[in-house]
């Protein structure tokens, strides 16, 4: 089939792809490992700005996806949750997950679907959260990594560091590599009271404080509301 017109290319509307808009903010959440409160801190920050959802890499989905969990905390009308573009069944590295069933996660397709949400987010103030999976340095495919994700998304990063015995260094570390790849970073949310790291952190990190919030070990919907309101108004004045 010939395309091609005198004057323009006629492309099938299959292939149109649609604007994005530019008022969307996106804010990728990401911390300093594993287990550390990542999805909690996203539902948290949800809560707070009445934001979108989206969880691009879902590595693991037993009992339930990160995805599944939001979707049950939110207490507000306004935030969408976008559903997974690699939902993946092993709970592993997400190279390693997505080569177990025969896939390759690539990030110009993560990139193509960010386009698409953000053309359907129509909120008075749009806000796109996005969940990483693991850390910055957690393997994408054979040769990118989740700070390769954000840095190509162009997202403003949130770090998440939970207090116990290490976290300064894995924190530290984690700070090199947004400043490594030049991250747009708007600062630290902590969890749990483990000694007084959070100052030292914010010191050698140069990144500032968001928040700090308490440890569940049920974080439920009342949870996620009550500090939702706590952080609201440090969170809409870093961002």
């Amino acid at each position: 089939m010939n395309l091609r017109s005198d004057k323009l290319l006629i492309f099938p509307d299959a292939y149109i792809i649609p604007k994005p808009s530019t008022l969307v903010k996106t804010i990728f959440i990401t911390g300093i490992g594993t287990e550390i409160g990542k999805t909690v801190v996203a539902a948290i920050v949800a809560e707070a700005l009445q934001a979108d959802y989206w969880k691009p890499v879902q590595a693991g989905y037993e009992p339930a996806t990160d995805t599944q969990w939001i979707e049950n905390v939110l207490s507000n009308t306004i935030s969408k949750i976008h559903p997974e573009l690699y939902k993946l069944k092993l709970a592993a590295s997400p190279h390693i997950a997505a080569r177990e069933e025969g896939m390759r996660i690539n990030l110009g397709e993560i990139k193509s679907r960010l386009t698409l949400i953000q053309s359907e987010i129509k909120s008075a103030n749009p806000i796109l959260i996005i969940e990483g999976a693991g850390g910055l340095m957690a393997p994408l495919n054979n040769t990118e990594f989740a700070a390769d994700l954000i840095r190509q998304l162009n997202s403003k990063v949130i770090l998440v560091s939970r207090n116990y015995l290490g976290s300064i260094n894995h924190s530290l570390l984690t700070a090199e590599v947004c400043k490594y790849y030049k991250l747009d970073v708007a600062g630290w949310i902590f969890n749990d009271q483990y000694l007084s790291y959070e100052d030292e952190i914010v010191h050698w990190s140069g990144f500032p404080k968001i928040a700090a919030i308490p440890f569940s070990h049920q974080p439920d919907k009342n949870f996620i509301l009550q500090q939702a309101a706590v952080i609201r108004q440090d969170l809409e004045k870093m961002l």
